[in-house]
């Protein structure tokens, strides 16, 4: 909640001058684009299905619900003016701090000081939510980050960035007469540069900022290590489920998304005023029937993820898997990365509702590897017998789209010089729990299942914690917290300040060395071989990403 406004300093950084020198043009509306907070597409107990959320209403009885301006609560000035925060079980709670739309949460440990917070300042965590570059929200439940930052002793930061056509619509090049595209990267980006004018004040280290995120979240982190404006902005990254193989999309195919948008609210592609003039209603409307079309049959993967970044030539001037083998990223900085034993599932099973044959398979197949067809083909059929062929696809979209490539992308840049730490969380529910936004992952350890683990968040997936699962958690929290505080998930001595158990597997860094090892995150986390290898030695072999 914004109190007061205070006058800025000559010495500071003005943000909109700032990101006007990365990117030139309207960075926002003069009216900027603000969706009602109880506006919905479809009911979020619906897997699959699109969310357009905003930071939500909290009730009397939730944390921060109560009017902050009679609660107990700190109180911080910034560079743009006071605000009051709540005290709650676990965590002071900034909610809702930021311009309109561009909201941040900020988490701080109850220990604080805040008359004298520079004393002891702590690491910082910036949290980057996923959702396919068109739902989600930083301010779900499941993101809910006091528990991250009193458990590891960390400022914890989650933030709202545009979504959809409100983020990524691209109707030509010039950003002064065009929509640009690339906003919602942009916004991030301000975001990561209100954290290093302001974070002190909160407690927090300018000079300690992590990002992590999951996803989409972890492309957008991808995208920042490519990003030279980004590099003074945060020191160390963590990528969750990084969808390396699926293509940011070139200016062409994002100017034809663009163009079957306008379409639909019958603007002209050229009348920049036009689309501004939209109600939110109207993009959203324009963007779901724009969503429901597949850009280009023969890149089957781009279902997956219809809006999102595009290779502009400028903030943005590759392919993300091919930045990371050329060594055209920030190497120099620390990276945790990893994925889930079985990603796929969840999209496979999300977009064929019935079963799959092996003709229909073969097909989709072929849309995607085209020559590479019969070699793919030839190395998955014999591991999978029944007809139904969706659990086939599932292990293809894993092994292709994230771990073999997060696999080779970790390999080069140790080449390089690179410090990298590879995990695979691997926990599957041993009493067939279905928990809620995972229908289709059933007892399966796929796309998003290790969330309710990182942010003790099981209550609201809609599961109970057993004694064992609760450990996984509170090592997972333990290895993050460690490499947030010292870029080393297995530093002891940081470990031991804020752990409850003090005997954690050991996690060695990702080289040949050790034999590369990665850490299997699981009721019984131990570091091991890659189990999946041979698989990955096959994909990296056919040349195709």
């Amino acid at each position: 909640m914004l109190v007061s406004g205070e006058e800025t300093r000559n010495d500071d950084i003005d943000l909109a001058s700032f990101l006007r020198t990365i990117y030139p043009g309207p960075l926002v509306r003069d009216e900027p684009f603000i969706i009602n907070r109880h506006f919905e597409i479809n009911s979020p107990k619906e897997p699959g299905r699109l969310q357009v959320l905003s930071i939500p209403e909290r009730t009397k009885d939730e944390p921060g619900g109560q009017d902050t301006d009679g609660a107990p609560g700190p109180v911080v000035l910034t560079k743009d003016g006071q605000i009051k925060g709540v005290t709650v079980d676990k965590a002071h709670i900034f909610y809702g701090v930021s311009e309109d739309c561009l909201y941040l949460n900020i988490f701080v440990p109850l220990d604080v000081n805040f008359p004298s917070p520079l004393q002891s300042p702590l690491p910082v965590m910036v949290w980057i939510h996923g959702g396919d570059f068109i739902a989600g929200s930083a301010s779900k439940p499941l993101y809910d980050g006091r528990f991250i930052s009193n458990f590891t002793n960390t400022i914890v930061v989650g933030m709202e960035y545009r979504l959809g056509a409100f983020g990524f619509l691209v109707s030509g090049k010039d950003p002064h007469t065009s929509a640009a595209g690339n906003y919602g990267i942009l916004d991030q980006q301000a975001a990561f540069l209100w954290v290093q004018r302001n974070i002190a004040v909160f407690g927090g280290d300018p000079s300690k900022v992590t990002i992590f995120g999951e996803s989409a979240g972890a492309q957008s982190v991808s995208l920042h290590l490519m990003t030279p404006s980004s590099k003074p902005l945060f020191e160390q990254a963590v990528l969750q489920s990084l969808p390396f193989s699926i293509p940011l999309k070139t200016r062409h195919d994002a100017l034809k998304l663009g163009r079957d948008f306008s379409k639909q609210t019958n603007c002209s592609m050229s009348d920049f005023v036009c689309l501004l003039s939209l109600s939110p209603q109207t993009v959203l409307a324009a963007q779901m029937k724009t969503t429901s079309k597949i850009v280009n049959p023969f890149r089957f993967l781009e279902v997956f993820e219809t809006w999102g970044p595009h290779i502009d030539g400028e903030l943005i001037k590759e392919q993300t898997i091919t930045a990371f083998q050329k060594g055209h990223w920030q190497k120099e900085k620390p990276l945790l990365l990893g994925t889930t034993s079985e990603e796929g599932v969840i999209f496979v099973y999300g977009v064929f509702n019935k079963p799959v044959s092996a003709v229909e398979a073969t097909v989709y197949i072929t849309a995607i590897f085209k020559q590479h067809t019969l070699r793919v083909l030839h190395k998955y059929l014999p591991l999978f017998s029944v007809a139904d062929r969706r659990d086939m696809l599932a292990q293809i979209v894993t092994d292709y789209v994230f771990l073999c490539p997060s696999r080779r992308s970790a390999r080069a840049g140790i080449k390089m010089g690179s410090e990298v730490w590879m995990y695979v969380f691997d926990h599957v529910a041993s009493d067939h729990r279905v928990w809620s936004g995972l229908t289709f992952c059933y007892q399966h350890a796929c796309h998003g299942a290790e969330l309710p683990f990182l942010f003790d968040s099981a209550p609201v997936a809609n599961f109970t914690m057993l004694p064992q699962e609760k450990l996984l958690s509170n090592r997972m929290l333990c290895y993050w917290g460690a490499f947030a505080h010292t870029g080393d998930p297995s530093s002891r001595a940081r470990q031991k300040t804020f752990c409850r158990e003090q005997r954690l597997p050991v996690w060695p860094r990702y080289s040949d060395t050790s034999g590369w090892l990665v850490m299997n995150l699981t009721v019984r986390s131990h570091a091991q071989v890659g189990t999946r290898n041979h698989i990955c030695d096959f994909w990296d072999q056919l040349g195709i990403y």
